[in-house]
């Protein structure tokens, strides 16, 4: 088991739901990141999904295509969020650490070296949403052949349908429902179907089912709560980051607020 899973698995045999938010790595700069993933850590999040900033973010809606740009323009690059996790690492930080990232990036870096520098730095795992099911193999033969390698999570959409049981069969972590179609950031407008669909997955699913996509409260959640195992926030956080200029005190209440009233 690696971080991810042991934390969920102590979130479950307490009974809660877990909290994952995301956050764009490099913002407000890296010291200030770095900051705010101890934040959050301190604050009782459960993973910390830190979005590795692209030039064609496809799967993301407009607040955290501007974030990924403003995180560029100030030149956050893969090796500098390698350098933040290894300093955040360093003073003791145990927190789950998830890289959410385009597959190019992945290349780019070279896929055995970059899967060895997220062992050397502990990265525990990994979201690449334009790399589709059937072009998984060569980037998970290689995890599997390096101990102490991320997981690859699983993403499911509302149209998965059929799919689902062979995505999820070997899956490890959490498995990632979309809640939605479309791009991030959508406002709690989530598939029509999203209930019976959740329901689906977690039918089958042996790990534990995590809600994304438009998610701010959770009162958002408030009616999937009985058959999910937990949810993630990304453009929320974002925009409130934003608002108030990457406070940890704001962190800080808003992920024990959302944690206390989403176990309430």
């Amino acid at each position: 088991m690696n971080r991810i899973e042991e934390r969920l698995s102590r979130v479950q045999k307490k009974g809660e739901k877990a909290f994952i938010v995301y956050t764009t790595a490099g913002l407000p700069d890296m010291q200030g990141c770095a900051e705010l993933v101890r934040t959050l850590d301190s604050a009782g999040i459960d993973v910390v999904e830190l979005g590795i900033p692209f030039s064609d973010p496809v799967a993301d809606g407009p607040v955290i295509q501007a974030a990924s740009y403003k995180s560029i323009q100030q030149g956050t690059n893969l090796r500098k969020v390698f350098d933040m996790v290894a300093d955040v690492r360093s003073t003791g930080c145990s927190v789950p650490l998830v890289f959410m990232m385009y597959f190019n990036t992945v290349t780019y870096y070279g896929m055995d070296r970059f899967v060895d520098k997220c062992i050397e730095t502990g990265v525990d795992g990994l979201i690449i949403p334009d790399l589709p099911y059937e072009e998984q193999k060569q980037l998970q033969d290689v995890l599997d052949a390096k101990p102490g390698a991320p997981i690859l999570i699983q993403l499911v959409t509302p149209v998965s349908g059929d799919r689902i049981p062979m995505l999820l069969e070997n899956a490890r972590g959490f498995v990632y429902c979309v809640s939605s179609m479309g791009v991030t950031g959508q406002a709690a407008d989530f598939h029509r179907n999203v209930l019976a669909y959740l329901e689906q997955v977690k039918k089958v699913s042996k790990i534990p089912v995590m809600m994304g996509f438009g998610i701010r409260t959770a009162a958002d959640v408030e009616p999937m709560k009985h058959t999910i195992d937990g949810c993630i926030v990304g453009s929320h956080f974002i925009n409130l980051m934003e608002e108030k200029a990457y406070s940890p005190d704001a962190a800080r209440e808003y992920v024990e607020t959302f944690k206390r009233e989403m176990n309430g």
